[in-house]
């Protein structure tokens, strides 16, 4: 039946190329240290990385397993050692504006030192400047001020006090202030004795009043003056001792940090701070009274304000950064200003306030999953924001910030940063589509390919591949036929043998599971059972509802025919995808004509369980029907079509061709072989298209003919175009070779009939007739007969 339409055994299975693999195993080839078969996304990338600008970052699609990620790594990580390590950042304390701390950039490498310098230097100073004010030079310098401010006020208060008592009045000290006052005998002299004198003896007294008081008012304005001197003196003169204490501390810092202005201009505010507190650390030394203790706590708050806060550290880093962000969380991407709870409230300060991976990747580069990112909008959108913006502002979660408690507002800090988001097809769709910014921020796609050609340098390179993974893994050796079986592995993932698969988290799933199951047989490598071992053990662990659904067919729960012919009936092929596995499923679709409303009553359709793909595909075979037979008539025909059995809906077409098989048979009434099996869709010419699951389908009907019995008949029949996509497991195409089971490669509707039915389609001649002896001279005859009745019945 066919026979010019089988697939040979040739075309199912390819031994590799003898001398490919001249090695004993693995371990004699060189592990692979270059990336197979990307070389468009690579030189994306490589395009992005050294395009300067803001808007140049690079967004990676691809699909699961072709590994994005480690390429990404691995060229970021060559492309970062071109470069000089990032600066470190340090947040400090603003002495102006507290709620406003200032970042400095510092030497990689540097930042944690001048934080441990910073403490130590506070720890000095707090426990030193209390007794360097009571060493006896001090003092002697202090005392000498003293002794030199008395003297002189001493000096002005005796010539008053000399005026006064020559003049025959007294100097009197009360709550209100000093008072000139007359006195007589040591006494002071009475209001009524005043009033008692002449008149010459008053004037006299008040003109000696006034005189007095005027000298009085000028000795206590300069009394003043110098006690103002002396403490602006005795200030200085702290000033001076303390900025000694604090250059002798400071100085081997400032050194250090000679080349950095910006540490330069902040230890001068820290000297000048302490300073202009000085009095709160010479308060300490009482620290066992109350307000020495009061003392302490006060300066343990002012010495906070000298700490440093060590934002980014790059001790460990040499090139410029690269940071993997899996979690991009607002404070993950951004940095957090945290608070602790105070006496039912909140606190914070610039010592709490922590980097984000942007501050991180500095001068470097950040790879930010999309997928996550985009669950969470307001980060997308800050992200943008920052990009364009090419600043960083570290502040509170947007909408979450509590106005009623204070917080900070770092300044913002200059960002050089380019940003890798890794996503798949559809993010990248959706963004393009729906968000205007996003092309002119990420200018660069780099797309990752998941196959590529099977040629002899991938193939070698593959077993090179595999050499690294053994090394790396600690897996025993691949012979070149487990190399072989893996390669036809990575065949069967992309369904195509002259392809090979790029998703390598499941090639390396698979090298690993076949080092364990050699091990466990003590074997010394690893060959081609242990690959097909590998593989069937996984599928076995994941298989339990293909199982399930295999037991229908087994007790007749699901009808289908493998044996004999039936009119109008045609086994179908569906697949069903279950995560990692998919399997074939063999279903039986029906079609039964009558006279009635001309057209095809998709049956699915009519009850709701038909997609739109599928409902596409009926109306393709109306299509066709007309092109073929309505072309000197109309027709005048109902057709039913239905997929027995199918309770959770159809969609898709690749039965198409299947159903209009059904629907020729019952129009012409020549049985269908019920052994073979179809699968392909069918445009409105008649031409078989390649569809989806093609070895699953395959796999799925050998398995049912196997439940049932071969009868070295059966088989499946498949679109032309999909032969290159067969990958079968290794029993089915044992049984081919054996010709117990057969495969049909058909192009066009007319090749597939004469395999399903034994009987020519037949050509048309100049009137549209076919020959009667034919499928669709049969059909013909019978659309005729059904145009010729509907004629009568109208009249």
């Amino acid at each position: 039946m066919g026979q010019r339409f089988k697939v040979s055994i040739k075309e199912l299975s390819k031994k590799y190329p003898s001398g490919l693999f001249d090695f004993k195993d693995t371990s004699e080839l060189d592990p692979l240290d270059s990336i197979i078969g990307q070389k468009r996304a690579v030189e994306a990338i490589d395009f992005g990385l050294n395009m300067k600008g803001s808007e140049y970052n690079i967004f990676v699609t691809g699909l699961e397993g072709t590994g994005k990620s480690t390429i990404i790594r691995k060229l970021l990580v060559e492309h970062a050692k071109n470069y000089e390590t990032s600066e470190d950042l340090c947040l400090v304390n603003n002495f102006d504006d507290e709620y406003c701390p200032v970042v400095i950039e510092m030497p990689a490498g540097s930042a944690v030192y001048f934080s441990r310098s910073m403490i130590q230097f506070i720890e000095v100073i707090k426990t030193e400047i209390p007794g360097f004010f009571e060493i006896p030079s001090f003092l002697e310098e202090q005392n000498i001020i003293y002794k030199e401010t008395s003297s002189r006020q001493k000096e002005l208060s005796d010539d008053v006090e000399q005026l006064a008592e020559s003049t025959g009045f007294s100097i009197i000290s009360t709550e209100e202030g000093y008072q000139v006052v007359p006195v007589s005998d040591g006494q002071p002299v009475s209001q009524e004795a005043y009033q008692s004198l002449d008149e010459a003896t008053r004037q006299e007294m008040d003109e000696n009043r006034v005189q007095i008081e005027e000298m009085l008012d000028e000795s206590l304005l300069e009394i003043n003056k110098l006690g103002e001197e002396m403490k602006a003196v005795l200030k200085a003169l702290v000033a001076s001792k303390t900025e000694q204490l604090i250059s002798e501390q400071i100085d081997p810092v400032r050194y250090y940090f000679r080349d950095c202005k910006d540490i330069q201009i902040y230890l001068k505010n820290v000297k000048e701070d302490i300073i202009d507190n000085i009095a709160t650390f010479l308060g300490v030394k009482g620290s066992k009274d109350a307000e020495g203790k009061k003392f302490l706590e006060m300066a343990g708050s002012l010495v906070k304000r000298y700490q440093v806060n060590v934002l980014v550290d790059r001790r460990q880093e040499k090139g410029a950064p690269v940071i993997f962000e899996s979690n991009p969380s607002f404070h993950n991407l951004f940095g957090k200003i945290e608070k602790k709870p105070v006496m039912g409230s909140f606190e914070t300060d610039f010592t709490m306030v922590q980097a984000g991976s942007l501050l991180k990747a500095n001068k470097g580069y950040l790879v930010i999953n999309i997928e996550p990112l985009l669950m969470n909008l307001p980060v997308w959108e800050s992200l943008k924001r920052t990009l364009q913006g090419s600043m960083l502002q570290i502040e509170d979660t947007p909408g979450q910030a509590d106005y009623s408690m204070p917080s900070l507002k770092p300044a913002p800090i200059p960002l050089n940063v380019k940003v890798i988001l890794v996503g798949g097809y559809e993010p990248f769709r959706i963004l393009q589509s729906a968000d205007s910014k996003f092309n002119k921020i990420f200018k660069v796609r780099a797309d990752f390919d998941y196959e590529a050609e099977l040629t002899d340098e991938n193939g070698y390179n593959y077993a090179r591949f595999i050499a690294r993974v053994c090394k790396k893994e600690n897996l025993l050796s691949f012979t070149p036929d487990g190399v072989w079986a893996v390669i036809g592995y990575g065949n069967r993932i992309v369904s195509n043998q002259k392809k090979l698969s790029l998703r390598f988290g499941q090639i390396l799933g698979i090298l690993k599971e076949a080092d364990y199951w050699a091990k466990k047989e003590d074997a010394l490598v690893i060959s081609q059972e242990y690959v097909i071992q590998a593989v069937n053990q996984h599928r076995f662990r994941h298989n339990l509802y293909e199982e399930k659904v295999s037991e229908q067919f087994d007790d007749q729960t699901v009808l289908i025919d493998v044996k004999g012919k039936v009119t109008g009936q045609v086994n179908a092929l569906a697949v069903y995808d279950m995560g990692e596995i998919a399997f074939g499923r063999p279903t039986r679709i029906t079609a039964e004509s009558y006279m009635g409303t001309p057209g095809i009553i998709n049956v699915e359709h009519e009850s709701d369980l038909s997609g739109q793909t599928h409902d596409k595909g009926v109306m393709i075979i109306s299509g066709y029907l007309g092109r073929m037979f309505a072309q000197n008539y109309p027709l005048s025909v109902s057709i039913s079509i239905t997929f027995e059995q199918s309770y959770d809906g159809v969609d898709g077409d690749s039965a198409s061709s299947t159903e209009l098989y059904a629907v020729l048979s019952s129009l012409c009434g020549i049985p269908i072989c019920q052994e073979i099996a179809v699968t392909g869709s069918v445009n409105q010419k008649g031409e078989i298209q390649a569809i989806g699951g093609v070895n699953e389908k395959i796999e799925g009907f050998y398995d049912i003919c196997v439940k049932k019995g071969l009868t070295k008949s059966q088989g499946v029949m498949i679109p032309f175009s999909n032969v290159k996509n067969l990958v079968l497991r290794k029993d089915v195409v044992q049984a081919i070779e054996q010709k117990l089971f057969h495969l049909y490669k058909v192009r066009t509707i007319e090749e597939g009939i004469k395999v399903l039915t034994g009987v020519k389609a037949g050509e048309p001649d100049l009137n549209s007739r076919y020959p009667e002896d034919t499928v669709f001279g049969k059909v013909q005859e019978t659309l005729k007969k059904y145009h010729e009745l509907s004629m009568q019945y109208a009249k």
